[in-house]
C-alpha cells in the first residue's frame, strides 16, 4: 500500500470518527434538555410552588458544554473538509444552539418571576387588610348612625 492511500485511509478513519464525535456530543446535549412534561406540567400547591418547579425543570445541565464539544468537533473537521455532507451537522447544531438559548432565557425569566411574586402577595395582603380595617371602621360607623336613629325614633314615640 503506498503512503498516499494508507494517508487517505487514515484521513477517512479519522473524518468519520470526527463526525461520528459531533454527533455523539449533539445527542449528549439533547439528552441533558428538560423533558417536556418537566416544562408543561406541574403539582404545586401555589404559584411560587409551581414557577419554582419550572425555574428547576428548565436546567439545561450539561447540554452546553456538550454543544461547545460539537461545535469545536464540527468546526475542526469542517475545517479540515473531512466531512462530506454535513449540513446536518450544522442544522442540529444551531437548533440545539437556539434551543439552549431559548430555555436560559426562560429560566432567566421565571426567576425573576418568582423573585417577585411573595413580595407581591405581600403588598396585595397588606392591600386587602387595609380594606378589612376600613369595612370594620365602615361598618362601625354604620351601626353607631343606625343606633342613634333608632334612638331617635324612640324618643320621638315616647
Amino acid at each position: 500500500m503506498s503512503q498516499a492511500s494508507f494517508e487517505d485511509e487514515l484521513f477517512g478513519e479519522a473524518a468519520n470518527e470526527m463526525r461520528e464525535d459531533v454527533e455523539e456530543h449533539l445527542a449528549a446535549a439533547r439528552e441533558e434538555l428538560p423533558p417536556v412534561e418537566a416544562v408543561w406540567e406541574t403539582e404545586a400547591e401555589n404559584t411560587l410552588g409551581a414557577l419554582n418547579a419550572l425555574r428547576s425543570a428548565l436546567d439545561v445541565g450539561d447540554a452546553e458544554d456538550h454543544l461547545h464539544d460539537a461545535k469545536k468537533w464540527y468546526a475542526m473537521g469542517k475545517r479540515a473538509d473531512a466531512f462530506e455532507d454535513a449540513d446536518d451537522l450544522e442544522a442540529e447544531i444551531e437548533t440545539l444552539d437556539s434551543a439552549i438559548s431559548d430555555i436560559e432565557d426562560a429560566r432567566e425569566q421565571v426567576g425573576e418571576l418568582a423573585s417577585t411574586v411573595p413580595s407581591l402577595k405581600g403588598a396585595l395582603e397588606d392591600l386587602h387588610a387595609m380594606d378589612d380595617g376600613d369595612e370594620s371602621e365602615d361598618e362601625a360607623e354604620a351601626d353607631a348612625e343606625d343606633a342613634e336613629a333608632e334612638e331617635e325614633e324612640e324618643e320621638t314615640e315616647e
